[in-house]
C-alpha cells in the first residue's frame, strides 16, 4: 500500500475515539454498520477495512455540496472527513448516495448523518503539520 494512503488510514483511526490500539493493531468499527475493523500500527488496513471519505471527494467543488464541504475546510482529505468503513458499506455508498450527487436531498441527508457520526466519534490528537 502506498505510504500516502497508509498515512490517511492512520489519520482516520487515530482520530476515532472508538479505536483502541492493542498489540500493534488498531481495532474499531465501521462508520456505517459497526462491523469490526482493524488497521496495523503502520497504517496497513487489514481484512475488509477501507478508507471512507464521509463527504464524497467528487462532491468537492460542487455548488450544491458547498455547506457540507465547508465543514472540512474544502479539503476532502481533512481528518474530519476520513473514517473507516467495511468494504461492503463503502462500495454501497459509492453506488447509491455518492452517485446521486449533492443535488439529491436524500443523499445530502445521509451524508450529513454520517458526518455527524464521524464528529461524534472524534478524538483530538496532535496531528502533523
Amino acid at each position: 500500500m502506498r505510504i500516502g494512503l497508509r498515512r490517511k488510514f492512520l489519520l482516520a483511526v487515530q482520530t476515532d475515539a472508538e479505536a483502541v490500539l492493542t498489540d500493534k493493531v488498531w481495532n474499531t468499527r465501521c462508520l456505517h454498520c459497526r462491523a469490526r475493523l482493524q488497521v496495523r500500527d503502520d497504517g496497513e488496513a487489514m481484512g475488509h477495512c477501507t478508507l471512507e471519505h464521509v463527504v464524497p471527494q467528487a462532491w468537492f467543488g460542487e455548488r450544491a455540496a458547498k455547506n457540507l464541504c465547508s465543514l472540512v475546510g474544502d479539503n476532502a482529505d481533512d481528518a474530519r472527513n476520513l473514517a473507516l468503513a467495511c468494504t461492503r458499506c463503502n462500495h454501497d455508498k459509492g453506488k447509491s448516495h455518492d452517485a446521486r450527487g449533492p443535488g439529491d436531498a436524500r443523499a445530502i441527508e445521509v451524508i450529513s448523518t454520517l458526518f455527524a457520526k464521524r464528529i461524534a466519534r472524534w478524538r483530538d490528537v496532535n496531528l502533523p503539520a
